[in-house]
């Protein structure tokens, strides 16, 4: 009977990369030891390779039970249907808040679930959005606009947004996990968790679908008001859109309450953002 070791060194090199490398095999010790000690230079290299790919998807794998935390301990309760809200869009001078509240089942796993704001590459956000949704017991997104930024506050519009969010789901939800804050007159128990988004799965999940679905908001925007940049800083007060600001003049979906359109306005009160509670910025 051929042993691992001769089984390894029949293989060419490619059709070992092609099994365990493209196929995204499972790898045994005795399986990487062969590799290991093979006395083909790129074998030994792909064993190294394997090795690391399965201590990050250890590592992966344990920050994604530790993100669960907070959720294992209320299912421990009995609490089935827990729903992570977050929202996004406090700071930009232009477009929408946009809140969401997500359902995801017990036991679920997706790599790369975290923050959406630890999330740099854009289609990596829409591919977990994209997921997220497919997988979810129930999802659903809240606004709160322009104009009702201006009238309550941007505070108070946030609040406005999750509450519209928690509302939309197609799924009663038994508890709710919120970014930072308290959602005012809503009937379900909740916890409002400082840094939630970091802290806690369903709220990273929320947060996931809150930024995409604004983001995307704002890009149709872009087509109707060319010129300003919205489609790249989404309506954030950067440079660029500020100097777009100063030359075009604001634009409907502009917030006349904060101070840079106010300031070409001339005419609105000036509206501080007061996040209270809520200690991480976007």
């Amino acid at each position: 009977m051929i042993n691992l070791a001769e089984h390894i060194r029949s293989k060419s090199l490619l059709q070992l990369r092609d099994y365990f490398l493209a196929g995204h095999k499972p790898v045994s010790d005795d399986l990487l030891q062969a590799l290991a000690n093979d006395p083909r230079q790129g074998a030994r290299k792909l064993a190294q390779l394997l090795h690391r790919r399965r201590s990050e998807k250890l590592k992966e794998s344990r920050r994604l039970r530790d993100l669960f935390k907070l959720e294992h301990e209320l299912w421990k309760q009995g609490i089935r249907l827990i729903a992570g809200v977050d929202e996004a869009g406090m700071a930009p001078l232009a477009g929408p808040i946009v809140a969401a509240a997500v359902i995801l089942p017990r036991r679920y796993k997706l790599p790369g679930l975290k923050d959406s704001k630890k999330i740099a590459d854009e289609c990596k956000r829409a591919q977990l959005a994209h997921q997220i949704k497919r997988d979810a017991i129930s999802w659903a997104v809240g606004w709160a606009d322009v104009g009702e930024i201006d009238k309550i506050n941007v505070y108070h519009a946030g609040l406005l947004a999750m509450k519209r969010a928690v509302e939309s789901l197609d799924v009663q939800p038994e508890y709710l996990l919120v970014d930072a804050r308290i959602i005012p007159h809503c009937p379900y128990p909740q916890k409002g968790i400082i840094r939630g988004d970091s802290l806690s799965a369903s709220i990273a999940a929320a947060s996931i679908i809150a930024k995409t679905t604004r983001d995307q908001h704002m890009i149709a925007w872009d087509r109707v008001y060319p010129g300003y940049g919205f489609a790249s800083h989404k309506g954030y007060p950067t440079a660029s859109h500020l100097k777009a600001l100063q030359s075009l003049g604001p634009l409907p979906i502009h917030r006349k309450s904060f101070a840079p359109v106010r300031a070409l306005l001339g005419s609105a009160p000036e509206q501080k953002i007061l996040f209270q509670s809520k200690m991480a910025g976007e």
